[in-house]
Protein backbone atom coordinates (compact mmCIF):
# COMPACT_ATOMS: atom_id res chain seq x y z
CA UNK A 1 0.00 0.00 0.00
CA UNK A 2 1.02 3.85 0.04
CA UNK A 3 -0.20 6.91 1.72
CA UNK A 4 -0.43 10.63 0.41
CA UNK A 5 0.56 13.81 2.56
CA UNK A 6 -0.14 17.13 1.03
CA UNK A 7 2.57 19.90 1.76
CA UNK A 8 1.08 22.94 0.10
CA UNK A 9 1.91 22.64 -3.60
CA UNK A 10 3.85 19.12 -2.81
CA UNK A 11 2.84 15.76 -2.66
CA UNK A 12 4.49 13.20 -0.91
CA UNK A 13 3.72 10.03 -1.96
CA UNK A 14 4.68 6.93 0.30
CA UNK A 15 5.68 3.47 -0.14
CA UNK A 16 4.10 1.67 2.61
CA UNK A 17 3.37 -2.35 4.08
CA UNK A 18 5.80 -5.27 3.33
CA UNK A 19 9.78 -3.84 3.61
CA UNK A 20 10.25 -4.76 0.01
CA UNK A 21 7.30 -3.16 -1.56
CA UNK A 22 7.06 -5.65 -4.38
CA UNK A 23 5.05 -3.84 -7.02
CA UNK A 24 1.71 -6.56 -7.19
CA UNK A 25 -1.63 -4.94 -8.18
CA UNK A 26 -2.94 -4.12 -4.79
CA UNK A 27 0.13 -1.95 -4.73
CA UNK A 28 0.12 -0.95 -8.18
CA UNK A 29 -3.63 -0.14 -7.94
CA UNK A 30 -2.70 2.08 -4.32
CA UNK A 31 -0.10 4.11 -6.59
CA UNK A 32 -2.45 4.50 -9.01
CA UNK A 33 -5.42 5.99 -6.80
CA UNK A 34 -2.81 7.96 -4.90
CA UNK A 35 -1.94 9.73 -8.42
CA UNK A 36 -5.21 10.37 -9.30
CA UNK A 37 -6.18 12.09 -6.07
CA UNK A 38 -2.52 14.07 -6.96
CA UNK A 39 -3.79 14.80 -10.45
CA UNK A 40 -6.93 15.94 -9.31
CA UNK A 41 -5.99 18.41 -6.33
CA UNK A 42 -2.91 19.79 -8.17
CA UNK A 43 -2.56 23.65 -7.92
CA UNK A 44 -1.04 25.56 -10.88
CA UNK A 45 1.95 24.98 -9.83
CA UNK A 46 3.09 21.63 -7.77
CA UNK A 47 5.30 19.01 -7.11
CA UNK A 48 5.16 15.00 -6.30
CA UNK A 49 8.29 13.08 -4.44
CA UNK A 50 7.68 8.96 -4.20
CA UNK A 51 9.82 7.58 -1.32
CA UNK A 52 9.48 4.25 0.80
CA UNK A 53 9.90 2.86 4.13
CA UNK A 54 12.22 0.43 4.60
CA UNK A 55 15.53 -1.18 3.59
CA UNK A 56 13.82 -1.07 -0.39
CA UNK A 57 12.43 1.86 -2.40
CA UNK A 58 11.21 -1.11 -4.24
CA UNK A 59 12.46 -4.72 -5.17
CA UNK A 60 10.91 -5.64 -8.48
CA UNK A 61 7.74 -7.41 -9.57
CA UNK A 62 6.42 -9.65 -6.87
CA UNK A 63 7.01 -13.03 -8.88
CA UNK A 64 5.57 -15.33 -5.32
CA UNK A 65 2.13 -13.72 -6.46
CA UNK A 66 2.09 -14.20 -9.60
CA UNK A 67 3.61 -17.96 -9.44
CA UNK A 68 4.93 -17.39 -13.43
CA UNK A 69 1.23 -17.53 -14.11
CA UNK A 70 0.73 -15.63 -17.67
CA UNK A 71 -2.39 -13.60 -16.86
CA UNK A 72 -0.94 -12.42 -13.56
CA UNK A 73 2.16 -11.04 -15.24
CA UNK A 74 0.77 -9.88 -18.23
CA UNK A 75 -1.78 -7.66 -15.01
CA UNK A 76 1.36 -6.81 -13.25
CA UNK A 77 3.11 -5.16 -16.21
CA UNK A 78 0.04 -3.44 -16.91
CA UNK A 79 -0.39 -1.94 -14.08
CA UNK A 80 3.10 -0.82 -14.08
CA UNK A 81 2.51 0.55 -18.05
CA UNK A 82 -0.48 2.62 -16.61
CA UNK A 83 1.85 3.78 -13.73
CA UNK A 84 4.58 5.27 -15.85
CA UNK A 85 2.15 6.54 -18.35
CA UNK A 86 0.66 8.28 -15.63
CA UNK A 87 3.53 9.85 -14.33
CA UNK A 88 4.57 10.84 -17.54
CA UNK A 89 1.51 12.76 -18.24
CA UNK A 90 1.31 14.28 -14.75
CA UNK A 91 0.79 17.99 -14.65
CA UNK A 92 4.30 18.69 -12.26
CA UNK A 93 7.64 17.78 -11.68
CA UNK A 94 8.46 14.50 -10.58
CA UNK A 95 10.82 13.41 -7.79
CA UNK A 96 11.65 9.83 -6.53
CA UNK A 97 13.53 9.50 -3.17
CA UNK A 98 15.18 6.53 -3.35
CA UNK A 99 15.78 5.41 0.57
CA UNK A 100 16.62 1.80 0.02
CA UNK A 101 17.34 -0.69 -2.95
CA UNK A 102 16.09 -0.06 -6.51
CA UNK A 103 15.61 -3.63 -8.28
CA UNK A 104 14.30 -4.73 -11.85
CA UNK A 105 10.81 -3.11 -12.08
CA UNK A 106 11.22 -0.67 -8.76
CA UNK A 107 14.40 0.33 -11.13
CA UNK A 108 11.87 1.07 -13.63
CA UNK A 109 9.51 2.79 -11.32
CA UNK A 110 12.28 5.07 -10.04
CA UNK A 111 13.54 6.52 -13.56
CA UNK A 112 9.97 6.92 -14.76
CA UNK A 113 10.16 10.49 -12.62
CA UNK A 114 12.33 13.37 -13.82
CA UNK A 115 14.56 13.78 -10.81
CA UNK A 116 15.69 10.64 -8.86
CA UNK A 117 17.78 11.12 -5.66
CA UNK A 118 19.36 8.67 -3.79
CA UNK A 119 20.78 7.57 -0.28
CA UNK A 120 24.46 6.68 -0.15
CA UNK A 121 24.75 5.48 2.99
CA UNK A 122 22.91 2.38 1.92
CA UNK A 123 21.32 0.72 -1.23
CA UNK A 124 21.74 -0.01 -4.82
CA UNK A 125 20.34 0.27 -8.15
CA UNK A 126 19.82 -2.81 -9.77
CA UNK A 127 18.32 -4.26 -12.86
CA UNK A 128 18.25 -8.05 -11.83
CA UNK A 129 16.94 -9.47 -14.54
CA UNK A 130 19.95 -11.13 -16.98
CA UNK A 131 21.17 -12.82 -12.99
CA UNK A 132 17.68 -14.41 -12.91
CA UNK A 133 18.10 -15.61 -16.27
CA UNK A 134 14.80 -13.39 -17.64
CA UNK A 135 15.00 -11.03 -21.05
CA UNK A 136 13.74 -7.24 -19.79
CA UNK A 137 10.61 -5.83 -21.46
CA UNK A 138 11.13 -3.33 -24.57
CA UNK A 139 9.88 -0.85 -22.92
CA UNK A 140 11.71 -1.22 -19.68
CA UNK A 141 14.79 -0.56 -22.18
CA UNK A 142 12.94 3.00 -23.69
CA UNK A 143 13.45 4.03 -20.31
CA UNK A 144 16.63 3.38 -19.19
CA UNK A 145 17.78 4.23 -22.81
CA UNK A 146 15.70 7.80 -22.29
CA UNK A 147 17.13 8.40 -18.65
CA UNK A 148 21.04 7.19 -18.72
CA UNK A 149 23.06 9.55 -21.18
CA UNK A 150 25.41 7.25 -21.09
CA UNK A 151 26.24 4.08 -23.34
CA UNK A 152 28.64 2.40 -21.09
CA UNK A 153 26.28 3.20 -18.03
CA UNK A 154 23.46 1.49 -19.88
CA UNK A 155 26.03 -1.40 -20.76
CA UNK A 156 26.14 -2.03 -17.07
CA UNK A 157 22.73 -1.55 -16.13
CA UNK A 158 21.30 -3.58 -18.90
CA UNK A 159 24.09 -6.52 -20.10
CA UNK A 160 26.46 -6.36 -16.44
CA UNK A 161 23.39 -6.57 -13.90
CA UNK A 162 25.47 -3.96 -11.64
CA UNK A 163 24.72 -3.24 -8.29
CA UNK A 164 24.86 0.33 -8.48
CA UNK A 165 25.58 2.58 -5.49
CA UNK A 166 24.30 5.94 -4.87
CA UNK A 167 27.96 7.98 -5.35
CA UNK A 168 28.46 5.61 -8.70
CA UNK A 169 24.98 6.70 -9.81
CA UNK A 170 25.58 10.00 -9.44
CA UNK A 171 28.92 9.91 -11.21
CA UNK A 172 27.46 8.39 -14.09
CA UNK A 173 25.06 10.67 -14.36
CA UNK A 174 21.56 8.26 -13.40
CA UNK A 175 20.79 10.50 -10.40
CA UNK A 176 20.31 13.91 -9.96
CA UNK A 177 21.97 13.70 -6.15
CA UNK A 178 23.06 11.86 -3.27
CA UNK A 179 22.49 12.09 0.17
CA UNK A 180 23.77 10.66 3.44
CA UNK A 181 20.60 9.04 4.96
CA UNK A 182 16.82 8.06 4.48
CA UNK A 183 16.28 11.36 6.23
CA UNK A 184 18.57 13.56 4.39
CA UNK A 185 17.20 12.30 0.73
CA UNK A 186 13.54 12.92 1.62
CA UNK A 187 14.70 16.59 2.80
CA UNK A 188 16.95 17.60 -0.89
CA UNK A 189 13.81 15.84 -2.45
CA UNK A 190 11.41 18.65 -0.65
CA UNK A 191 13.84 20.99 -0.84
CA UNK A 192 14.01 20.47 -4.83
CA UNK A 193 10.25 20.45 -5.35
CA UNK A 194 9.81 23.95 -2.95
CA UNK A 195 12.20 25.25 -5.90
CA UNK A 196 10.88 23.67 -8.56
CA UNK A 197 7.20 24.63 -7.21
CA UNK A 198 8.62 28.36 -7.25
CA UNK A 199 9.23 28.27 -11.03
CA UNK A 200 5.37 28.65 -11.13
CA UNK A 201 5.85 26.20 -14.67
CA UNK A 202 1.90 25.82 -15.53
CA UNK A 203 1.85 22.26 -14.95
CA UNK A 204 -0.28 21.11 -18.14
CA UNK A 205 2.48 23.00 -19.98
CA UNK A 206 5.24 21.07 -17.66
CA UNK A 207 3.51 18.03 -18.65
CA UNK A 208 2.71 18.44 -22.49
CA UNK A 209 6.62 19.12 -23.13
CA UNK A 210 7.54 15.78 -20.72
CA UNK A 211 5.41 13.74 -23.26
CA UNK A 212 7.09 15.59 -26.16
CA UNK A 213 10.22 15.08 -24.30
CA UNK A 214 9.38 11.14 -24.15
CA UNK A 215 7.21 10.55 -27.23
CA UNK A 216 9.10 7.44 -27.51
CA UNK A 217 9.11 6.05 -24.11
CA UNK A 218 5.31 6.54 -24.30
CA UNK A 219 5.24 4.59 -27.84
CA UNK A 220 7.54 1.77 -25.94
CA UNK A 221 4.84 1.44 -23.16
CA UNK A 222 2.14 1.22 -25.17
CA UNK A 223 3.09 -1.32 -27.08
CA UNK A 224 2.67 -4.89 -26.73
CA UNK A 225 3.17 -6.54 -29.32
CA UNK A 226 6.55 -8.13 -27.60
CA UNK A 227 3.53 -10.35 -26.37
CA UNK A 228 2.36 -11.99 -29.71
CA UNK A 229 5.43 -12.50 -30.67
CA UNK A 230 7.09 -14.54 -27.23
CA UNK A 231 4.37 -16.32 -25.68
CA UNK A 232 6.78 -17.02 -22.51
CA UNK A 233 6.10 -14.30 -20.77
CA UNK A 234 7.36 -15.31 -17.69
CA UNK A 235 10.82 -14.59 -19.24
CA UNK A 236 10.44 -10.98 -19.62
CA UNK A 237 9.44 -10.33 -16.38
Amino acid sequence: MCSLEKRGDIFILTLTGDNEHRLNPTLLNSIKSALHRVRQEATTSSALITTAHGKFFSNGYDVDWSQSFYDRLILMDDLLRSVVSDLISLPMPTIAAVTGHASAAGYILALAHDYVLMRSDRGFLYMSEIDINRVIPAWFIAIVDAKVGSAAARRRIVMQADKITAKEALRLGIIYSAHDSAEETVKAAVGLAVDLVKRGWDGHVYAANRKKFLGHVIRAVEDTTERNTERNIGSKL
